[in-house]
């Protein structure tokens, strides 16, 4: 079984590039499957972790920024593998 682990963050004003830097730097307790990072505009940015675990399995997230270097609290999501192509 795979899932996957969602973690998506709002950079403040102007901050885009640092919260984009900050999330390539964190690391994780154990390396997963695969880790991809994305940014979108208004200062977005995604991090997805695949793991090789059951839905409900204790595996490592990323933590909350800094305080100020984003707008909103972190947006987090868990997704099952059901096909693949």
């Amino acid at each position: 079984m795979t899932v996957a682990l969602m973690w998506e963050a709002r950079a403040a004003e102007g901050r885009g590039g640092e919260l984009l830097a900050w999330a390539r730097e964190q690391r994780l307790d154990r390396e997963p499957l695969r880790r991809e990072t994305f940014r979108a505009p208004r200062d977005r940015v995604l991090v997805i972790t695949w793991w090789a675990e059951p839905y409900d399995a204790v595996v490592p997230e990323l933590p909350e920024p800094e305080p100020g270097l984003v707008t909103r609290a972190v947006h987090r999501w868990r997704f099952e593998a059901v096909a693949s192509e």
